[in-house]
């Protein structure tokens, strides 16, 4: 079949856009290929279209469990078999998912960048006929990029497992700079190619508010403009006071943030997208993946710290080609905020050699003692004991974990744990439960053994299945029984970890060498002015001064 047959049979459309055929047919043939299209793109269909014309398995790679959900989805409502592996799911269902993979002619298979280094992954990916792999927001490898992610230097190691696999880098914002280390930390091989889209959007139009009043600033403009909007917001909290105010002025508004659970997370997105809210207040934990074309306001009530940030961000309005507004509210207190995230983000040498040496005494490490070992690690209390501030420190061991002395895991996710405190006569011999509650029991004994005398990692949405209830009726459930004594109950969470990588050493060894330290600091306040420059220089037309940061003429 033809790539335009493929593209006709399974999306109907008749044509590529823009630079999506140079992409497929570049992968197609075989060589290593970066792929840049703004916010809008249509990225998928540069991978989906020649993995269906190539004999086995596509490899996604992507941080965006959200995405690889509703990708998945859409693949398998047009006949085609996808799967995806994220946490959350049981080591039965992640094993089970990858057999499938070896021995069901699947055609696509995503996964997140830690799951690269699991044994497990490594294992199975040798049996598997590769056709090629692609990297989604490749600029999170890219130590240079304005997101840069330390779980995407395990993307690398993708060229060793397949080394005859080409592999498509995708992105929607690089610089020139950016471009050259995505394809220099992929080992791209000779003869490999870069696709570049332009960045210009016509239908979208760039602006920037000076004002007092942000709030009623944003709502006389959701008041002009029709038609969904997203609000970005940098404060958590922030989220829920500005949705808040927009419903008590007559819109409707949700919320989201990093900090929500998944579930809660999945359910505001799907209302906002059918429509059911017209405005989603968000951090910039929401939109990548995000397909919804009608968004005909991106507004920022801060400013963000880098034009890669604000562009990906603005994109997401009028992916329909309509007209569409990207809003940047204003005052002049915000110059100083963005100026004082450079100290925040990049503190002093000093202050990060001590957040270093506290972490030790925190986490009782001995001199000399800590190699291999990982701990839990609560920031909020180590701050509290220590009397540290909450960003500054976060910072602090995000770079110390770029030395190699520890590896700093923010919100891992640590699925729910379960052991009956009853033995198995007591349980039958007890009666004061629910219906629900019998479901439950029956279903925990028949998927679980060795429940009765260790914790044994349980999964609701598995146990939900089992029992046609909803993960909340079996969540309400499980905590009524542990309260009743029948078992002993730890739910789903997130925590943070920290691995010491070598043996504890004097601060003073801390070695922080200047592509850890000093040139990213720098490359990060030119990024910071060149906000400030898009901010206030009345001078500029904003959406020439975007293209030309991006290397456009």
């Amino acid at each position: 079949m033809t790539y335009q047959s493929i593209l006709r049979q399974y999306w109907g459309y008749d044509k590529f856009r823009g630079i999506q055929h140079d992409i497929i047919k570049s992968i197609g043939s075989g060589h290593d290929t970066l792929g840049l299209m703004p916010t809008g793109g249509g990225k998928s269909i540069t991978f989906q279209v020649p993995a269906l014309a190539m004999h086995g398995i596509c490899i996604v790679i992507t941080p965006l469990i959200a995405l690889m959900k509703d990708q998945v989805q859409a693949l398998r409502r047009r006949g085609i078999k996808a799967a995806a592996v994220y946490s959350g799911m049981s080591h039965a269902e992640i094993v089970m998912t990858f057999d499938n993979c070896v021995l069901g002619d699947y055609k696509f298979l995503y996964i997140s960048p830690e799951r690269i280094g699991t044994e497990l992954f490594q294992t199975k990916l040798r049996h598997m006929p590769i056709s090629f792999v692609t990297i989604d927001e490749a600029h999170c490898i890219s130590q240079w990029g304005h997101d840069f992610r330390p779980s995407y230097l395990q993307v690398a190691v993708i060229r060793q497992l397949v080394p005859d696999a080409p592999i498509l880098a995708l992105t929607a914002s690089a610089t020139p700079e950016v471009v050259e280390d995505i394809c220099l930390q992929l080992r791209f091989r000779p003869g490999h190619r870069v696709c570049r889209m332009s960045f210009h959007r016509p239908n979208l139009v760039y602006t920037v508010r000076h004002t007092d009043n942000k709030y009623a600033e944003m709502l006389h403009i959701l008041n002009r403009v029709p038609g969904s909007a997203i609000v970005y917001t940098r404060s958590r909290q922030q989220t829920v006071e500005l949705a808040k105010y927009l419903m008590d002025n007559g819109i409707t508004a949700t919320n989201y943030h990093a900090g929500l659970s998944q579930d809660v997370k999945d359910t505001q997105q799907q209302q906002w997208q059918r429509g059911d809210y017209r405005v989603m207040v968000a951090t910039n934990a929401f939109g990548m993946g995000i397909d919804k074309p009608d968004v005909r306001t991106v507004l920022h009530f801060e400013t963000p710290d880098s034009p890669e940030a604000y562009f990906q961000e603005a994109g997401r309005a009028g992916r329909d080609g309509l007209r569409a507004y990207a809003v940047l509210l204003y005052e002049e207190r915000d110059a100083q905020k963005l100026l004082n995230r450079i100290r925040e983000s990049y503190p002093e040498p000093e202050y990060i050699r001590k957040v270093y040496e506290d972490t030790c005494y925190y986490l009782h490490m001995a001199m000399g003692d800590g190699q291999g070992v990982t701990r839990e690690f609560d920031l909020q209390d180590f701050c509290y004991t220590f009397h540290h501030f909450p960003v500054p420190a976060r910072n602090a061991l995000v770079l110390l974990s770029r030395t190699g002395v520890i590896r700093y895991t923010e919100n891992e996710e640590v699925n729910s744990r379960l052991m009956f405190a009853l033995s198995r006569d007591e349980l039958y011999q007890f009666r004061e439960h629910t219906e629900q509650e019998e479901c439950i029991l029956h279903a925990l004994l028949r998927k679980y053994s060795g429940i009765f005398s260790e914790y044994i990692y349980i999964d609701e949405h598995l146990l939900a299945r089992e029992t046609a209830l909803d993960p909340h009726q079996v969540y309400f459930a499980l905590k009524q029984l542990a309260h009743a004594g029948v078992l002993y109950y730890i739910p789903h969470r997130h925590t943070d970890y920290i691995t010491f990588l070598s043996r504890r050493i004097e601060k003073e060894e801390i070695p922080l060498p200047p592509e850890i330290y000093s040139d990213r600091r720098a490359q990060y306040e030119q990024r910071i002015h060149a906000m400030l420059q898009y901010a206030t220089d009345p001078a500029i037309d904003h959406a020439a001064f975007l293209l030309q940061y991006f290397g456009e003429k």
